[in-house]
């Protein structure tokens, strides 16, 4: 299929934890020959019309997103909400909160650092966003992980989450935050379609089953961080509840001169499922 006809449907900018700004994610999807992009970052839409104003420039169709943070027994579990009303003022309220969850995340890892004897501020962290950041945008890991790299603790971002942030890692902290079924309530009832982001990495279908009857409208079968055997799974699992099937790169920007978690466009899927994705809401009971 010419790629004119694809779409990346999973990509962070600065308002989370990319380093691009969200014009320039638009600009680098128009460049690699797409026909829609999707903003999907973490926990905030600040984003969004800043990419929906270059999109409407180049003529490349943006999609407004985001990436919900969520627990599931005990593992971060994201969710996706595509064609959201980004100013719905109770879904803002709701992504203020959640944000303040990742507030308290940020500083219980700071925390946990510091006991291990490495010297880090929250104050050094917000430093090393203070340029790229605006009312509204969040602040996560890697940008922990910056710093980390900056000082000379770790060789790269890769070894700061494998050695101190990541999941089980010397500093790893998951405050409570809301259940998945919360999260597509809320994407509901901001107008938009909920979708399971990268469930291979969670490594529990049965979890990711019990999602799905939570009234998940779609799945994203196609990762940059899946191999083949979950891509073939999860068109499986597609097939049989009905879902939408959707993909993303998962594009970061890049970090100490790799790309997390690959380039936009490294993996799409027919721009089709954009109007899929928008007729969805319609067939819900």
């Amino acid at each position: 299929m010419p790629l004119r006809m694809q779409a990346d449907l999973h990509t962070h900018t600065t308002a989370s934890d990319g380093t691009q700004r969200p014009s320039e994610n638009v600009r680098m999807a128009f460049k690699a020959g797409l026909g829609g992009v999707a903003i999907t970052d973490h926990d905030t839409v600040s984003g969004i019309a800043e990419a929906l104003d270059e999109g409407r420039k180049l003529g490349i169709e943006v999609v407004p997103g985001v990436e919900i943070s969520t627990v599931a027994r005990n593992q971060d579990i994201h969710v996706l909400g595509y064609f959201i009303d980004v100013n719905d003022a109770l879904f803002l309220e709701r992504l203020e909160s959640l944000r303040e969850t990742r507030d308290r995340r940020n500083e219980m890892i700071i925390e946990r650092l510091q006991q291990l004897g490495l010297s880090i501020t929250m104050d050094e962290v917000f430093q090393e966003v203070e340029n790229v950041k605006t009312k509204g945008d969040t602040v996560g890991r890697p940008h922990i992980a910056a710093v980390l790299l900056n000082k000379g603790y770790v060789s790269s971002v890769s070894e700061a989450f494998e050695r101190y942030l990541g999941k089980g890692a010397a500093a790893y902290a998951n405050p409570p935050r809301i259940e998945p079924a919360m999260a597509i309530q809320w994407i509901h009832e901001a107008g938009g379609t909920a979708v399971l982001a990268h469930p291979g990495i969670y490594h529990d279908d049965e979890l990711v089953e019990i999602i799905i009857g939570q009234g998940l409208d779609g799945i994203e079968v196609y990762h940059s961080d899946h191999t083949p055997d979950d891509e073939a799974r999860y068109v499986g699992l597609a097939h049989r509840f009905g879902l939408l099937m959707t993909a993303g790169s998962d594009f970061h920007g890049e970090r100490g001169g790799v790309v997390f978690h690959a380039p936009i466009g490294a993996r799409t899927i027919g721009i089709d499922i954009l109007s899929s994705l928008q007729k969805r809401k319609e067939q819900r009971p």
